[in-house]
């Protein structure tokens, strides 16, 4: 089953889509996504990135980014640690919410959580499963993060970011305790290991 334009449609006036990615990994920031859609999206064959190839998923986020407007932003590991991961990725989607320009009357946001308290914000579980927009932002917010990870990895190629996008996989994890870590790491999501500055 693919996602769909029927929450959007049920909504009076445009509807931002937002979603995360990287609230697992070791390393590297949490990045938020949110997009506003029109009903032009239904043809894209848009669906939750965790179900897509990473062939499709870029094409699909090249269209996205070049035909609507979205917004994306990112919680460095350094602030993770101080606040933790669920509001280092609450903070991340209102930046990325506050960042839109363009007129919206409501914002659905995937999961039970909501990063803010309005009566134009509604959480919906399974949302990049059920929503074309929360699946559309699911889908900038992976790629734009896996970009990143990937650009991080050129500096520290030890720990196959590139590959691993910063999730704790065998191979990054061996690096971890063969080289010790960086400062991209999340010192919170390593406390079981016997770091190395």
């Amino acid at each position: 089953m693919y996602p769909n334009f029927s929450i959007e449609e049920s909504m009076n006036g445009a509807v931002v889509g937002v979603d995360e990615a990287g609230r697992g990994p070791l390393a590297g920031p949490v990045v938020a996504a949110a997009i506003i859609l029109d009903k032009s999206a239904q043809k894209l064959g848009i669906n939750d990135s965790k179900k897509l190839t990473k062939a499709k998923r870029e094409k699909l986020y090249a269209i996205l980014i070049q035909n609507f407007q979205y917004k994306v932003a990112l919680v460095e590991p350094k602030v993770i640690d101080e606040i933790n991961i669920l509001q280092a990725t609450m903070r991340a989607m209102r930046e990325a919410i506050s960042g839109l320009d363009g007129k919206y009357s409501s914002i659905i946001v995937d999961g039970n959580r909501l990063p803010f308290k309005s009566p134009n914000i509604h959480a919906v579980v399974g949302g990049d499963a059920k929503s074309l927009s929360i699946a559309a932002a699911s889908i900038i917010a992976k790629v734009g993060r896996d970009c990143i990870m990937a650009s991080l990895a050129d500096e520290f190629p030890q720990y196959g970011w590139e590959r691993n996008a910063g999730y704790g996989t065998r191979e990054h994890i061996a690096a971890i305790e063969k080289t010790g870590i960086c400062i991209h790491h999340r010192l919170s999501f390593l406390k079981n290991f016997k770091l190395a500055a």
